[in-house]
């Protein structure tokens, strides 16, 4: 599930960078989330969770870590490079598996894969814009938020339902950035269309399967196998852009490699 969401995340983020010119990038995010919940919505016929209030906050709250994690990625890229931008967000998710960890052997994983992802990112390079890495290590923040809520938004529904009401809300948030591309994107059959493909690719399969996902393995596990993919990332530029990669970026997806193979074997199994 993990790998597949990888895979599709990547071919929606490069459809979605050939809207900002046209609609901007709030407003591809805006309507990528409504096209998303629509189609959720559709597909799951959520059910209401039992508990009342109680239950419900962390939904709320689920679904605005969503809206503001997806909002600074895409304000992100505007500024600093794609590949930069999802390497320094994976410090977030990575962050959680260290933190969540109580082996020594899991830690030595998501150190390796720590080292991978920091060669990969040159941090060093005075082109790069501060304001697009801040907002870069922000999602990176709201991605770490994403996992943690993952587990009781679980608890407290069935099946899909707390991505479905997670993504409403979200679609919800960010709705009012979508009100002035709203005339070109339902004119342009093809903004229209491509929006729709960004909305499945980039949303509502990867969510759902990552969601999915959370539901069977630890948060160790998960931080270390998604640190894959700023590696695919780098491979599909060099096999599909011809961009060459140095050594240094091939010990960086050895090291992130060889981490996820690692925690994924020796990781204790956790009850569905």
């Amino acid at each position: 599930m993990v790998l597949t969401a990888i895979a599709s995340i990547q071919i929606g983020s490069a459809l979605a960078a050939q809207l900002f010119e046209t609609i901007g990038a709030l407003g591809t995010v805006a309507w990528r989330l409504a096209f998303a919940a629509l189609f959720l919505l559709v597909a799951t016929r959520p059910r209401l969770p039992e508990g009342g209030r109680a239950a419900l906050l962390p939904i709320f709250a689920f679904g605005a870590v969503i809206a503001t994690m997806n909002a600074l990625f895409y304000m992100a890229i505007e500024r600093v490079p794609l590949g930069i931008v999802v390497t320094i967000e994976f410090l977030g998710p990575l962050g959680v598996a260290a933190w969540r960890s109580t082996r020594w052997l899991d830690r030595a994983w998501v150190g390796l894969a720590l080292l991978g992802v920091a060669l990969l990112a040159p941090i060093g390079e005075s082109s790069l814009d501060p304001v697009g890495l801040m907002l870069a290590a922000c999602a990176g923040a709201g991605w770490a938020g994403f996992v943690l809520l993952s587990e009781p938004v679980a608890k407290r529904t069935r099946g899909n339902s707390g991505i479905t009401f997670g993504m409403s809300i979200a679609a919800v948030m960010t709705l009012p950035f979508g009100i002035a591309p709203a005339g070109i994107v339902f004119t342009d059959p093809v903004i229209l269309g491509t929006l729709v493909a960004v909305a499945l690719l980039s949303t509502a399969i990867p969510f759902s399967l990552e969601f999915q996902a959370l539901k069977r393995m630890s948060a160790t596990v998960y931080g270390t196998l998604i640190a894959l993919e700023p590696g695919a990332a780098a491979l599909a530029g060099a096999l599909i852009l011809d961009e060459s990669l140095t050594l240094r970026s091939l010990v960086a997806l050895l090291c992130v490699s060889t981490a996820a193979l690692g925690q994924a074997l020796t990781a204790e199994r956790t009850s569905a």
